[in-house]
């Protein structure tokens, strides 16, 4: 078996594992409240939430960042290169979208019709042509596996599970008088369960997060043919975030635990990226540029503001 095929299946099975304890821990949460009913209610009332974000987060993210679409007249270049990956990838080509900040920023969002890439000023002038291609790569990678759809899910799950907690948990504070008298007995394993399941709902789905990263590396490596290019740009984005901490920008400076982290630590990250690239089959051919080492020729005017973080918690 190929590396490429074992770190798929791999993957693939780390991402059943962890929705399906997600699930798992929803489903004994509303057991433990109602039994089987709860169970059913659990899950019908998941669903109206999980549609409703597949349909608005996709704009309201854009809104948040004060994202615009990037014309092609502005950065030709950038919409050629995104072309050509999605042609590997035999998919349409998300809308590209531009935000103004030199923050170091790029991201996806959505499916099908709705999906988009935003990429930040910062970002643009931060990677060489290669890097940004790689990166590219790694976004269309998530559009490709619908990796919005599954953390979406993912989320809406642990939402739930946090809001069944909490209402099991004023359930009990009702009945403390009949507790306290003796009138009514509670088992510990539920009064466990409903303590302990926000937290591991929260770690699950950071888990889930981590995993499907690793998995759009791969594929990004597999569409161009090159993993040396996402190394260098994971390193410099690494050291962007660092130089950003050290100012007190960001965060107080020091890096979060690795069970608390959305993505897996870059060094990881790097390693498994030279070891996919010593396994390369060549699928593809590496996108060739002139310029690799170049910044991306743009018409767009830098933004005179500074990156800030803003009343909803995000930086940009």
């Amino acid at each position: 078996m190929s590396g490429f095929m074992s770190h798929r299946l791999t993957n693939l099975f780390h991402t059943i594992i962890l929705l399906g304890a997600l699930l798992l821990l929803l489903a004994l949460l509303g057991w433990s409240i109602a039994g089987v009913y709860g169970i059913i209610w659990a899950i019908l009332v998941g669903i109206l939430p999980l549609l409703a974000s597949l349909r608005i987060f996709p704009a309201l993210t854009l809104k948040m960042f004060n994202a615009r679409p990037l014309d092609e007249c502005e950065a030709p270049k950038l919409h050629a290169i995104l072309r050509e990956i999605c042609r590997r990838a035999r998919l349409p080509a998300p809308r590209l979208h531009y935000i103004a900040s030199d923050a170091a920023l790029v991201f996806s969002i959505g499916h099908g019709a709705t999906a988009a890439i935003s990429v930040s000023d910062g970002i643009l002038r931060l990677l060489t042509l290669r890097e940004l291609t790689s990166v590219l790569a790694h976004e269309v990678s998530h559009i490709l596996h619908k990796d919005t759809w599954v953390m979406s899910f993912a989320d809406v799950v642990s939402r739930l599970t946090h809001t069944i907690s909490i209402f099991g948990q004023i359930l009990i504070l009702i009945n403390l008088p009949l507790l306290l008298l003796g009138k009514y007995s509670l088992p510990w394993l539920p009064l466990l369960l409903m303590l302990t399941a926000p937290l591991v709902s929260a770690l699950l789905q950071l888990a889930l997060s981590r995993t499907r990263e690793y998995n759009a590396d791969m594929n990004a490596v597999e569409l161009l043919g090159d993993g040396a290019g996402l190394a260098s740009a994971l390193a410099k984005m690494e050291e962007y975030q660092r130089k950003i901490q050290q100012h007190g920008f960001a965060g107080h400076g020091k890096g979060d635990p690795s069970l608390l982290r959305t993505h897996p630590p870059t060094e990881e990250r790097i390693r498994r990226l030279h070891q996919l690239t010593a396994e390369l089959d060549l699928l593809h051919p590496h996108i060739n540029h002139t310029e690799e080492y170049e910044n991306l020729p743009t018409n767009l005017q830098r933004p005179r503001r500074k990156p800030r973080r803003h009343f909803t918690g995000l930086w940009h």
